[in-house]
């Protein structure tokens, strides 16, 4: 006789819980997930200053410091993917664990990003270059590095405080969307670039520049109302079918052999995934409104 199926949240119930919450023990496995990511965080920040310390001893090569600190960015990114899925999944949501959650993101996908990016692109600029371009990149790193910041913890506010936000460009309603780039997302950016380019800090300054740029654009996404996949209808215990799980695995493959390029792929395909959206949904209503005219009741007939 086949016994029926029980699922995990109904094993972690208080059987002397009179409205069936769940054991107070089930509370901590998510918040041991968000502590990881805020350990992996701290982690990052100081193997970013170790770094820069190295470096600044004449070691301008590849910097092991700052790959360790790209890769355990990467590791907390896909801890907080998972930290908020057991929650929902063990039915211990709750607005503490969701506060610590944020609290956590603003030093692992802010602080600890922006310090990589500040010692990686704008510390070790060229000696020989003019002073005045070494003095104004060197300020613009200061001022969009901390717009990075500020804007990842504005990203994070809107989010706590909005129930089902809409985004501007609305998408299919059987999925669901982050409204502006997840800072997750954006710290995962900043880390899978530095990743891909070697760990080598910059020292030209056109490609300061560049890095510039690029952590404007994230922090200008950020704070964007454009729609990004959540990925929340995704189940993790539903079947899988055959296929799903081939290509599961080949892309386990390819991270594991060819990291760097898949990785940075990965990430540039998400962060563009918005832009490309809205600026397909721009083009598409800006050709109705230029269509051809409808044709007047009562106009012109056959020959």
């Amino acid at each position: 006789m086949l016994t029926p199926r029980v699922h995990l949240r109904d094993k972690l119930i208080d059987p002397a819980s009179p409205d069936r919450r769940p054991r107070r023990a089930a509370y901590a496995l998510p918040a041991l997930f968000t502590a990881g990511n805020l350990f992996l965080g701290f982690l990052a920040v100081l193997k970013s200053i170790e770094g820069a310390l190295w470096a600044q001893a004449g070691n301008l090569g590849p910097n092991p410091h700052w790959e360790l600190a790209a890769k355990v960015i990467g590791v907390a990114v896909f801890f907080d993917g998972l930290d908020g899925r057991i929650a929902r999944l063990t039915n211990t949501t709750s607005d503490f664990g969701r506060e610590l959650d944020s609290l956590a993101d603003v030093i692992s996908f802010g602080i600890a990003p922006a310090v990589l990016a500040f010692v990686y692109g704008f510390q070790f600029l060229d000696p020989a270059a003019p002073p005045e371009i070494r003095k104004y990149v060197l300020q613009a790193g200061y001022f969009i590095l901390f717009m990075f910041v500020c804007c990842g913890s504005m990203r994070l506010a809107r989010f706590n405080i909005t129930t089902n936000p809409v985004p501007r460009n609305p998408g299919r309603p059987d999925r669901k969307y982050f409204v502006g780039l997840p800072i997750p997302a954006a710290a995962g950016m900043v880390a899978a670039v530095i990743y891909a380019a070697g760990c080598e800090p910059l020292v030209w300054w056109p490609a300061s520049a560049a890095w510039a740029a690029l952590l404007a654009l994230l922090s200008f996404l950020m704070v964007s109302t454009w729609r990004y996949r959540s990925f929340k209808d995704f189940n993790l215990l539903s079947p899988r079918s055959p296929r799903s799980v081939v290509l599961l695995g080949m892309l386990f493959y390819l991270i594991w052999n060819f990291s760097r390029p898949v990785l940075l792929a990965m990430a540039a395909a998400y962060v563009s995934s918005g832009i490309l959206v809205r600026a397909g949904g721009a083009l598409r209503h800006m050709f109705r409104r230029g269509g051809p005219p409808a044709a007047a009741p009562g106009g012109a007939g056959h020959a």
